[in-house]
């Protein structure tokens, strides 16, 4: 069998935006449902809510911020405790909405502003945290309010799921800089990064909703996904070919 592409840059940002074009007919909000909901099932499936029912999910101000979102109010469904933290709230109309769906489901938000001693109390409380502050766009470095709140979330030593990739690493170089954090758990999103090749953690292919014809195009090569599960687990001895 074939071993999955892993994306660059431009190929990751073409696929999304064939995704949501004429052809391929998706919207935002039906992709990041989608994405959210494989994000909440790949923490329950390795952090059963029993041992690990409180988690601080962390939002970025983009669409990696509204994956997080979408993934907290479905935890809260799945019987966790989420508390949401956005050091930096996102502007745009869908993420406000998706905020205040998780307002309706009573799911706690620290306030943007609050004091890294919160932060960092918080994290100690927590029993697992999701990473969804930056996605495939970063581009480093890693600036305010962000270069402080990495480095807590990194020395909590609480087990991390981050999400399609990890938070201050760059989409084809990974974490070169060393300032990025460093999951136990990495869930890919449509296909996994050329950055995350080194990435050593339990990881998972999510979001299934890739065409078959954009799949067999650009030769993605995704593996099965079993039953109806939203997500599927990745061998950590594959080694993806360079393409």
């Amino acid at each position: 069998m074939s071993t999955v592409r892993y994306l660059t840059a431009r190929l990751a940002q073409q696929i999304d935006e064939e995704l949501m074009n004429a052809w391929g007919a998706f919207s935002i909000d039906q992709l990041m449902e989608l994405a959210g909901l494989a994000c909440a099932q790949t923490l329950a499936k390795v952090y059963g809510h029993e041992k690990y029912r409180r988690v601080l999910v962390c939002c970025g101000p983009g669409n990696q911020g509204g994956d997080g979102l979408v993934a907290a109010r479905h935890l809260g469904m799945f019987g966790y405790e989420p508390t949401i933290y956005m050091p930096k709230p996102g502007s745009k109309d869908i993420y406000k909405r998706l905020h205040k769906q998780c307002d309706n489901m009573m799911i706690k938000s620290l306030p943007p502003d609050v004091t890294l001693d919160v932060l960092r109390s918080t994290l100690s409380s927590s029993d697992v945290i999701l990473d969804a502050i930056f996605g495939f766009s970063f581009k480093g470095p890693v600036r305010p309010p962000f270069d402080e709140v990495l480095p807590l979330i990194s020395s909590s030593k609480k087990p991390i799921v981050s999400v399609d990739i990890p938070s201050g690493w760059d989409v084809e170089k990974g974490n070169e800089e060393g300032v990025g954090i460093v999951p136990d758990v990495l869930v890919s999103l449509t296909a996994p990064k050329e950055g995350v090749r080194s990435f050593k953690g339990r990881h998972f292919l999510g979001g299934r909703f890739v065409p078959k014809a954009v799949e067999e195009r650009l030769q993605l090569n995704l593996p099965e996904y079993p039953g109806f599960e939203q997500i599927v687990e990745l061998p950590q001895e594959q080694e993806p070919p360079r393409l």
